[in-house]
Order: C-alpha cells, then structure tokens, then sequence
C-alpha cells in the first residue's frame, strides 16, 4: 500500500508540475520580467503531504472497487493548486513569513525588491505579486478541474463541477469567519468548530473524498459516508494543526509557533483556555491574543497557561475521539478492503502528525 501512495504522489505531482509549466511558460512569453513569478510558481509544487490529493484518489477507488476513472489524476492535481492558491493567499492575511520551512510568497517578493534595489515599499509589493500568484493558483485549478470532467457524462460532469463549487464557497466562507473571530473579545466553542469545518475540515478531506466519489460514478450513499467520515477526519487534522501551530517543533512544521498568539487567531485551544481561565491567566491571554508585537516570554506565559487550564489535554481527547470516530466511519464504508485499508492510513496521517 505505501508503494501505492508514494506512486499516486508521483503521478499527481507530475501532473501539477505539466499543467503549470504550461502556463508559467506562457507568462514569460509575454515578458522576462515574470520570470521570478513563473520561478517562484513552479517551485512551489514541491513538498506538501498530498493528503487532498490522495483522499480524492482513493474516495474514486473506493467508488470502483479499485480502478482509477478518467480524469482522476487531473481532478487530485487541481485540489493541490486551489490549496495552494488558498496557502498563498491565507499567508497574506496572516501575515506570515515562513511556510514549510521557506519563505511565504509575499516575504519573498518583498526581499526580492530590497534585494534588487527597486523603489516602492516592499511590504505592499511583496502582498500585491502574492495576491496575483495566489489568483494564478485558483484559475489554474478551475482549468484543470474542468479538463478533468470534459469527457466524461453530463451527469458525472455536473455531479463533480457541483461538489467543487461547493468546495470553493464554503472554504471563503469559514476564511471569512476565521479572519472575523479574530476581531470579536470573544468567540465561543461552537463557533470555533463552524469555522473549523468551513475553513478546513471540509475541503481537506470530506470534499477531496467527494470529489473522487462524484467523478468514479459514486452512489449517493457513499457520497454520504464519505461526508461523514471527511467531517470527523478534517476536523482531528485541524484540531491537530492547531496545535502544532502554538505547542509544535518549529523544526518539524516549518512556520514560527508564535504565528497563531500573534495573529489572534480563536481556535477550539484558546476558546477553552479562555472559558477557564481565571484573574491573570484571563488577563494574560487577553493582553497576548493578537498582540503583534508579543515577545517570545509572553508567549510562553500564554503557552503555560494552555497547559494549566487543561485545553491541551482537552483538544488531545477531542481528537482521540474524533479519530475513533473516523476510524469507525472507514470501517464502515461500503469500499474494497484495499481502499479501505488505505483511507485508515490517511486517517492516521491527518491525525498523528507532527507537521
């Protein structure tokens, strides 16, 4: 089976790299001075776990009892270019410096400016070249999602286009809310997990499974179970994410722990430790959430605090529940036993993670 995983990689990964040489190509045929974009562009295929990807594969095989149908690879590779239209974009809102150990694309373009003497302020030239690489990404990713469907049947051409319109708006629509929660005094568990399933937990693996589903001809039933089973999975991946990004090894992750306290960001780990924080506990995470200028010993102060009112404790046994859950919901699917047996690895994947 990890043969079989590491050669869908493969295979998506030159797929991504074909269909974007393609039109990086065309960029800088129009003029030379886009060949840092273009450079930029096609370099940043590379790394990334595929996990999208692979659950769009295997939620087609699942669906066919193992075959790949036409079209999947190019569907799998245009999920992989809309997440990195949405990491592009999500760093520039957040204000990030480093993704996956290298600089984020407006940091680059803002160094790249100081670097080669040009005028302007390099801040806002880094976020504008970003914004348009990030547009690039998302276009592109409607270009291949519909060469993947263009041969196939109305119906499984409508099935699929439907799923991935839906991807698109409801993954806005929890970016939305999550940029809002960071504007609000207070933002409660609920609604920490509306967010959670909008912003990520759909489209990192309900939508992908969906979208396999959709293209192999899946039943509605299994296009329901694969909902069900991406529901609880993608939430365990983010509740994971969530943590890796405040208590994780910097080395490991690729992005500076500190991001998230700074940014404000109100995750299911700060709505805990703020409904139980007492005193100056309360006072500590008020004064650090969204601070931009918190130094590196509030931020420890503030990690201290996670750990004294339990929310760690408490996000780890959500996700230990929400992994049995899923683990259940595989078991359960209508699938071969191969399918099966991969979709609980990728399970295990999004949950145990330590990047």
């Amino acid at each position: 089976m990890a043969a079989c995983v590491a050669d869908d990689i493969a295979a998506v990964d030159a797929a991504l790299r074909n269909h974007v040489h393609g039109h990086t190509q065309r960029l800088t045929g129009i003029h030379s001075d886009i060949i840092p974009v273009a450079d930029y562009l096609n370099g940043a295929l590379t790394g990334g776990k595929r996990l999208r990807a692979l659950f769009c594969l295997w939620g087609a095989r699942g669906a066919t009892g193992g075959d790949l149908p036409a079209g999947a690879l190019k569907t799998a590779a245009a999920i992989e270019l809309f997440h990195l239209a949405a990491l592009i974009h999500d760093d520039v809102m957040d204000h990030s410096d480093q993704r996956r150990g290298m600089p984020t694309a407006h940091r680059h373009f803002a160094d790249r400016l100081i670097t080669d003497r040009l005028a302007g302020d390099a801040e806002a030239f880094g976020q504008a070249v970003a914004i348009l690489a990030g547009d690039l990404c998302l276009t592109w990713s409607d270009d291949l999602i519909s060469e993947a469907v263009h041969a196939r049947s109305p119906s499984v051409r409508d099935r699929t286009r439907a799923v991935w319109s839906t991807m698109r708006d409801e993954t806005v629509a929890g970016q939305f809310l999550d940029i809002l929660g960071q504007t609000l005094p207070s933002v409660s568990t609920a609604r920490t997990r509306i967010v959670l399933h909008f912003k990520s937990a759909k489209y990192t693996v309900a939508h992908p499974l969906r979208l396999g589903g959709a293209l192999a001809g899946a039943s509605d039933d299994l296009l329901v179970a694969y909902e069900s089973l991406g529901l609880v999975a993608g939430e365990a991946f983010q509740l994971r994410d969530d943590l890796l990004g405040v208590v994780g090894d910097p080395k490991q992750t690729g992005k500076p722990v500190i991001d998230d306290v700074r940014e404000g960001k109100r995750t299911l780990l700060v709505a805990v430790a703020t409904e139980r924080a007492r005193g100056a506990q309360l006072a500590e995470i008020e004064r650090s959430l969204g601070n931009p200028d918190l130094t590196d010993d509030g931020f420890h102060a503030v990690c201290d605090i996670f750990r004294e009112t339990g929310a760690v404790d408490h996000v780890e046994r959500r996700i230990d529940e929400l992994a049995a859950e899923a683990m259940r919901a595989v078991d359960a699917l209508p699938v071969d036993g191969d399918s099966r047996t991969v979709l609980r690895q990728l399970v295990s994947r999004c949950v145990w993670r330590i990047s």
